[in-house]
């Protein structure tokens, strides 16, 4: 396109927002997962029951009236769109310092009843422990945990089932290719507890080798070491099995692995 020689150039001096139209407003939507653990019957020594859980708001005002949808808010002027998914974060879960993630951003055309939303996806990782006393803000009529295979069979608000879906989508990638899994476990831990937590995010994650593979194999060197007592001898835990297991713990290591090395 040839430019017009009567249209005046932008610059600084003559710019004007009012010349474009801007979105009616910019939320920041949170995927909230956690795990949930019960304790088997009493009897011989196992891993509790885990399940991936996802953190759902009922909506008291329109629109979605009444429906379940994932908790969220409106970025303001004055903070970017990671300070109001931190914002929000913490008036859900009363919690800050957890992992939390930017993923995707959604702008599909009415997407939103209100006007043209453009929703800035972020998933957060947050333990069991912080969700026990949890209570719906205001402008909620309730907030529950429920089982990521049973939201997504629900007829969430907006486009929310999709963003979990998403969502889900993600934390199983990252799963398996870095070590989030330490967000869902306590300081020390045994590999069978690892290997369940990683089975609970992906379901079809299978590795009879996975204690070598994970302790051994020279790429994942560094990930975990083992735990030990104050006379360096390792330290051990039968609290889910009847004979005592290594702990191991998370470092700071971060392995750079390659799909060519």
């Amino acid at each position: 396109m040839q430019p017009n020689p009567d249209s005046e150039i932008e610059n600084e001096s003559n710019y004007t927002a009012s010349k474009y139209r801007t979105p009616d407003g910019a939320p920041s939507d949170i995927v909230i997962f956690t795990i949930t653990s019960t304790e088997r019957a009493a009897g011989k020594k196992a891993l509790p029951e885990r399940d991936l859980q996802v953190l759902l708001i009922q909506r008291k005002n329109w629109p979605y009236e009444g429906k379940w949808a994932l908790p969220g808010g409106f970025c303001g002027e004055d903070e970017s769109m990671y300070d109001c998914a931190r914002r929000e974060l913490a008036e859900e879960t009363g919690v800050a310092e957890v992992h939390l993630e930017y993923f995707n951003v959604y702008s599909e055309p009415k997407r939103d009843p209100r006007g043209w939303m453009i929703s800035h996806a972020f998933f957060a990782l947050v333990h069991e422990r912080y969700l026990a006393e949890r209570k719906a803000q205001d402008d909620a009529a309730d907030v529950r945990l429920f089982p990521v295979s049973e939201a997504l069979a629900m007829e969430l608000a907006f486009d929310h089932r999709v963003i979990l879906r998403d969502a889900l989508a993600k934390i199983r990638e990252n799963m398996l290719a870095t070590t989030i899994a330490k967000e869902f476990l306590p300081a020390e831990f045994t590999i069978g507890e690892l290997y369940q937590v990683i089975r609970t995010v992906v379901p079809d994650f299978a590795e009879q080798n996975f204690i070598r593979k994970i302790t051994s194999t020279q790429s994942r060197q560094g990930i975990l070491e083992e735990v030990t007592d104050e006379q360096g001898r390792g330290k051990l835990s039968n609290r889910y099995s009847q004979r005592a297991a290594q702990l191991y713990r998370f470092t700071d290591y971060k392995p750079r692995l390659s799909i060519y090395g």
